[in-house]
């Protein structure tokens, strides 16, 4: 499956989880394909995740407890198996959060060709941080 949101692009770490069991990334994993999930729950659901495990790209206690939180609030249950949600990152946790990114990015004046805005303020990160901010302002 290839992702859609900007940040997952090209990471085969997540397309890997997006469409297979034995890629799912949980605690104790780190690396890229780590801090862009943790990047996307800060955006997203205002996760809150320790500065040590950001740094570090490390899939710790806080990213645990975050991945769960965004899950909870968006029923993401496999509910041939499950009650509840967990803190896994598999197939459709990478599906809402690619979903819901780009989505974002669709609001946020993204193009084909990329944002001619991020262009001038340096990255699209920055850009959908700035852009998230003002969003939770005007919902406030």
């Amino acid at each position: 499956m290839a992702l859609r949101a900007y940040i997952f692009q090209g990471d085969t770490a997540l397309e890997a989880a997006a469409v297979g069991n034995p890629s799912h990334i949980l605690e104790g994993h780190a690396g890229e394909h780590v801090g862009k999930i943790q990047e996307a729950l800060i955006m997203l659901d205002g996760a809150v995740i320790a500065d040590a495990e950001r740094l570090t790209k490390y899939y710790g206690p806080t990213t645990s407890k975050a991945v769960l939180n965004y899950k909870t609030k968006r029923g993401i249950i496999n509910r041939s198996y499950q009650n509840a949600a967990d803190a896994i990152v598999g197939i459709m946790t990478m599906k809402a959060l690619d979903d819901e990114l780009f989505q974002f990015q669709q609001s946020a004046d993204f193009s084909d060709s990329g944002c001619k805005i991020c262009s001038q303020q340096g990255s699209h990160r920055n850009f959908l941080a700035v852009n998230l901010l003002k969003r939770l302002s005007a919902q406030a």
